[in-house]
């Protein structure tokens, strides 16, 4: 069974606080975002299986500790993922980065997929899939079944803000999934914007609307 960690560091807490200003610009804006995602990152990552490998120091042989098997992958969802992809890669920088596009169609308001493309060998990798925001969580649970579609089966779900309302959608559809929350926010709004949160995700990071 995967789990649900909410992230209590206090470094992690002030930067959302930061992001969450209405004033904060786009430069600031993206900036932090990626520095969220690298702290999360941290702790997503505490339980990768190791193996130990004998190497040759200046003094001397000895055994250390190596990231056991494929390493990792690093899948955004478009557009606002990409926001958090260069801080999981100052943590992890020889991971692979495929990218998954989905919009949602206006009549049935169910995710449709757009746009997929995964490292070759993604089902052997543990595989990071980034959205700063969850909120209804239609197109974080539909990326994660795309994947497991594909053979994926060690993955991992990163947001940095999320309503109680898309944690439980990804929690019933994908219950072997881990999940790394920022921070969980009260509910979703007519609008299905996550309350308080933070506004547009994507429109910040870009400095679109």
């Amino acid at each position: 069974m995967g789990k649900t960690v909410i992230m209590d560091h206090p470094l992690i807490q002030h930067k959302i606080g930061m992001i969450r200003k209405v004033e904060t610009g786009t430069k600031d804006f993206r900036q932090t975002i990626g520095e969220i995602a690298m702290l999360i990152t941290y702790e997503a990552t505490r339980n990768l299986a190791l193996t130990d490998v004998e190497i040759e120091t200046p003094i001397c042989k000895t055994v250390v500790k190596e990231l056991k098997g494929k390493k990792m992958a690093i899948v955004p969802i478009l557009r606002a993922g990409l926001g958090m992809v260069d801080g999981v890669l100052a943590m992890i920088p020889a991971a692979k980065v495929g990218h998954i596009g989905l919009y949602r169609d206006p009549e049935t308001h169910e995710p449709v997929e757009y746009y997929c493309k995964l490292p070759a060998d993604c089902e052997e990798r543990e595989v990071f899939v980034v959205d700063p925001m969850l909120a209804t969580g239609g197109s974080s649970s539909a990326a994660i079944q795309m994947l497991k579609d594909r053979g994926c089966r060690k993955i991992h779900f990163m947001c940095i803000i999320a309503a109680p309302e898309g944690v439980k959608k990804m929690q019933e559809e994908h219950p072997d999934v881990d999940i790394y929350i920022g921070a969980l926010d009260e509910k979703l709004n007519e609008n299905a914007y996550i309350v308080p949160g933070l506004g547009d995700a994507g429109d910040r990071i870009f400095g679109t609307k």
